[in-house]
């Protein structure tokens, strides 16, 4: 597959055509569909679209069927193969099928409808599908294919009808000799189930026994003789089945010719008819192909958006224009309109209907593509230089007869640099006679465009009060990026904006009116709150015993003791061995910091400068820091409990 078809998306539209079509035949053709550089061929395709079109609309969907498998089966014949019965069912069900189609197209006569004559290529072989039908029945042949096989047939009922009457005689006779009350057939002879101690009593053939072996299956002597005339009749019932069947398949491998031309008509008429339904998904219309290098699009959409919410595209170039610069803001819908165009173009020139009010398409040498990102990581090529090596590309290809489309011309760069690139890649374009359109946001190639008489500006629309666009093309109008009157109405600042506008233009070009500052207000940005980081503040001043990354507990933590598991308040923090000190319910204890866990910390359990003095320290201590607070108290001092 080409890469332009790819970068066109028409591969997508392969890909839906091919659940329009039945056949294997014209699924091989859809992907191998590209342009037709043949005026006459073109134009035998696009009727051939329409008038398919035409019928669907006018007589429904017509009765193709796949015809699997049934060219191996005529070649079969042809070779001397017998065919089975289950084979020739299925010669038949294409006959059948072949005769639903031409009563089709019949009716397509009626509306004067060229392809409906094809009909007189297709043959249902009416004396050949009547043998079939008659002869072969549910995978079988039919007992009325021959007068000898129906006799034989008969006679075959009849014998075993006798051998089952004479041994039901003999097990009326021998009732007592009996362990069931039923005859059975055992390698197609028909035995009673005779006890094992009663099999003297019976005269017979010992066939089979049980798996007890307390069962003996015995024909009687008076059934045996039915045997072998049955035997008989079956090789003489074989024989006359295959000497239908061979009759039958000498039959269509006399009509492999005929066959043959049927599943070509089918498989052409898949292919035709294909065309037509996938005319019908998108609701397309045949374009008109002109001799002039012109394209005109009335109403055009891209094929694979909802025709109900996609903006109808206008479209033209020729007459003296050959190339359109597309300018405008981003998400303005610039790539779409050029891809919408080449695929038009593309669609139109392999026989295909296009999604528009009304088309006049020129015939295209070759259509050249430069979409998309265009990041080669195979060949770690970065954006620009794989966009570089495709333009040099369509560059070495392009001719008179080209359509070129290009997408951010000069992008991914320097924009000094890619802005004299895409002039340059313009000049080579417009040298080269063929038809162009590409994409840019630089102001000085829309000012190339304007003093070049075979190039012409266009833009797309944006509604500058709601910020949307309105993905309109404005031909001979040159767009503007819009960036900064978004910027602007989205809340940036005027200072902002001017600091911009200023790299941008410089003071000339503020002085020449490129930006007007005044429309914008004066706004500052509001700093909004953001989460803080926590610092650990002793992460620098750790005890020894304590190790870089281990939690260092404070004075009011709550933390369980292990292995105890009891529950205490922290009332002294870790000294230079790691030990620390908790308050249990009914004494202070000290122990390692490994041996407990936080349960609730300090922060969460009291408030900011809570006095801790309250749970730790004695009620003497507490009134003697009281009074110790108010004034000298002599000979006393604080004693903390070791």
């Amino acid at each position: 597959m080409y890469q332009e078809e790819i970068s066109l998306e028409f591969d997508k539209i392969k890909k839906q055509w091919e659940e329009y079509a039945l056949t294997e035949y014209a699924k091989k053709n859809i992907w191998e569909t590209h342009l037709v550089l043949s005026e006459i061929e073109l134009s035998a395709r696009l009727r051939e679209t329409t008038q398919a079109r035409l019928m669907l609309e006018k007589c429904g969907t017509p009765p193709l069927d796949a015809l699997d498998g049934i060219r191996d089966l005529v070649g079969a014949a042809g070779r001397g193969q017998c065919l089975t019965p289950a084979q020739l069912e299925k010669v038949l069900a294409a006959l059948v099928a072949v005769g639903r189609l031409k009563s089709y197209l019949q009716r397509g006569k009626a509306y004067d409808i060229p392809l409906a004559y094809y009909e007189e290529n297709l043959d249902s072989l009416e004396a050949l599908r009547e043998e079939l039908r008659t002869r072969i029945w549910n995978e079988q042949v039919a007992d009325n294919a021959s007068k000898l096989l129906k006799g034989l047939r008969s006679d075959i009922l009849r014998g075993e009808d006798k051998m089952r009457e004479k041994a039901e005689g003999v097990m009326r006779a021998n009732k007592e000799c009996m362990s069931d009350s039923f005859s059975t057939l055992r390698n197609g002879h028909v035995c009673i189930p005779v006890k094992k101690e009663y099999k003297f009593r019976i005269s017979g053939v010992l066939i089979d026994k049980s798996s007890t072996g307390n069962t003996l299956f015995i024909e009687p002597s008076a059934a045996g003789k039915y045997y072998e005339e049955l035997q008989n009749l079956r090789i003489d019932e074989e024989n006359e089945v295959r000497r239908i069947l061979y009759e039958l398949t000498g039959l269509v491998a006399d009509q492999e010719q005929i066959m043959e031309q049927n599943i070509r008509m089918m498989e052409n008429l898949d292919f035709i008819f294909s065309k037509g339904k996938l005319s019908m998904a998108y609701g397309g219309v045949e374009p008109k192909i002109v001799e002039e290098r012109r394209i005109l699009l009335r109403d055009a959409r891209h094929p694979l958006m909802d025709r109900n919410i996609c903006v109808p595209l206008q479209f033209s170039i020729g007459g003296g224009i050959n190339g359109v610069v597309i300018t405008g803001p981003n998400t303005g819908g610039k790539t779409v309109a050029i891809k919408t165009v080449a695929l038009s173009c593309m669609m139109a020139q392999c026989g295909l209907h296009v999604a528009c009010g009304e088309a006049e398409i020129c015939m295209n040498c070759n259509i050249l593509c430069d979409i998309g990102d265009g990041q080669n990581l195979s060949e770690n090529l970065s954006t620009f230089s794989a966009h570089i090596v495709n333009v040099l590309d369509i560059l070495k290809k392009v001719r008179g007869d080209s359509l070129v489309v290009m997408d951010e011309l000069g992008s991914g760069t320097d924009p000094t640099e890619g802005m004299g690139i895409a002039i340059a890649i313009l000049e080579e374009l417009k040298k080269s006679g063929a038809l162009f359109l590409v994409t840019t946001h630089y102001p000085e190639v829309k000012s190339y465009a304007e003093k070049e008489a075979t190039i012409v500006n266009a833009r797309m629309t944006f509604d500058k009060e709601n910020l949307k666009p309105m993905y309109q093309m404005v031909i001979g109008e040159a767009g503007e990026s819009c960036a900064f009157y978004i910027a602007g109405r989205l809340g940036m600042p005027a200072s902002m904006l001017k600091r911009a506008a200023l790299e941008a233009y410089g003071e000339e070009g503020i002085r020449q009116g490129l930006f007007d500052g005044e429309q914008f207000p004066e706004r500052e940005l509001k700093k909004e709150a953001s989460p803080h980081i926590l610092r650990n503040r002793t992460k620098g001043n750790l005890t020894p015993g304590v190790q870089k990354g281990d939690y260092v507990y404070k004075r009011g933590d709550s933390v369980m003791i292990y292995p105890d598991k009891k529950t205490g308040i922290v009332c002294e923090p870790a000294n230079e061995k790691g030990v620390l000190r908790v308050q249990l319910p009914d004494k202070k204890v000290w122990i390692n910091h490994k041996r407990v866990k936080l349960q609730v910390a300090a922060e969460e359990l009291y408030p900011e400068n809570y006095d801790f003095s309250i749970i730790f320290d004695t009620v003497e201590n507490r009134k003697l820091r009281h009074k110790m607070e108010r004034k000298h108290v002599e000979g006393k001092e604080i004693v903390y409990e070791k």
